[in-house]
């Protein structure tokens, strides 16, 4: 009981001698360190930052126990490291780099939701009207709207393009004779960034045969993030959307629309969960207990 109540009264004493600057400077780190984490979950490299971690461990244990030759190993190992890591994580690097340019961190974002808004709620109307000709016409399609989980390693697959969209551009792309037509087109915030792009297909052995390669592509890819995946059926004409892995299928062009909006578009609830502090809104929605959805074709 005494060392307990040493360690309290030490921990008291640094807290009263703790100036307004240590705060701050511990919740900047704290907050970095949060946002460098869900960097990492959004992406492929979580296995990798793993595997450093591994290597970390090894070390400690190396010296802890004293085998001297694994720890002359893993120390030569780690004056390289920093170069290595540079290199494994140069995506990431770039990506957060690109986000500080680009000014796509949320708290960054306040001044220009509404115009992020009428640009989604465009980029909206655009493929309804555009997969309502395609449909007609019979041509295919695969449309994927990026949300949370970013789809820059999709993008490197495909042609850059970073334009706005219109029915004309969406039916010129996906046209037959075009050269980016059976791949998928990516749109971020409602605007065009790339197309002719490779998704992963769908691993669940219980779809329907009569899928194609085209939508087991668009429902690998909503098992792989939360993107939303629009599809034309280039055999029927069908529109589909999907969403979490499952698919719906044979909808019409105004099902579509309120489809989109009720994913793509932030509802009343949503706007004001926006206004509470990120972090623990993440933790909230981590210690929510989930429901078990079917997941079916």
């Amino acid at each position: 009981m005494e060392i307990w109540t040493n360690i309290v009264a030490l921990c008291n004493q640094y807290l009263f001698n703790m100036q307004l600057t240590d705060i701050l400077d511990i919740a900047i780190i704290a907050y970095l360190v949060y946002r460098l984490l869900g960097l990492v979950r959004s992406t492929n490299s979580e296995r990798l930052l793993r595997g450093v971690l591994i290597v970390l461990l090894a070390l400690l244990l190396s010296s802890f126990f004293q085998l001297r030759s694994l720890e002359f190993v893993l120390r030569m190992l780690m004056e390289w490291g920093v170069l290595a890591l540079i290199i494994l994580f140069q995506p990431e690097i770039r990506r957060i780099l690109e986000q500080v340019g680009g000014s796509r961190f949320s708290f960054l974002k306040i001044f220009n939701k509404e115009q992020q808004l009428g640009d989604i709620e465009h980029a909206i109307t655009v493929t309804v009207e555009a997969c309502g000709d395609m449909s007609k016409s019979r041509t295919g399609a695969l449309i994927v709207f990026e949300r949370k989980n970013a789809l820059d390693e999709v993008l490197r697959s495909g042609t850059k393009l970073d334009a706005e969209p219109s029915p004309e551009l969406l039916k010129n792309i996906f046209f037959v004779k075009a050269p980016m037509h059976d791949g998928a087109l990516i749109m971020r915030e409602g605007r065009v960034l790339g197309a002719g792009c490779m998704l992963p297909l769908s691993r669940n052995v219980n779809l329907s045969r009569d899928l194609g390669m085209r939508h087991r592509a668009g429902i690998g890819m909503s098992e792989n993030s939360d993107a939303v995946v629009v599809l034309v059926s280039e055999e029927t004409g069908s529109i589909s959307v999907a969403v979490g892995g499952m698919l719906k299928r044979h909808l019409t062009t105004e099902t579509l629309r309120m489809l989109l909006y009720n994913e793509l578009l932030p509802k009343d609830d949503e706007t004001k969960e926006e206004k509470k502090p990120s972090l623990l809104r993440d933790v909230r929605n981590i210690l929510k207990p989930k429901k078990d959805d079917d997941r079916h074709a």
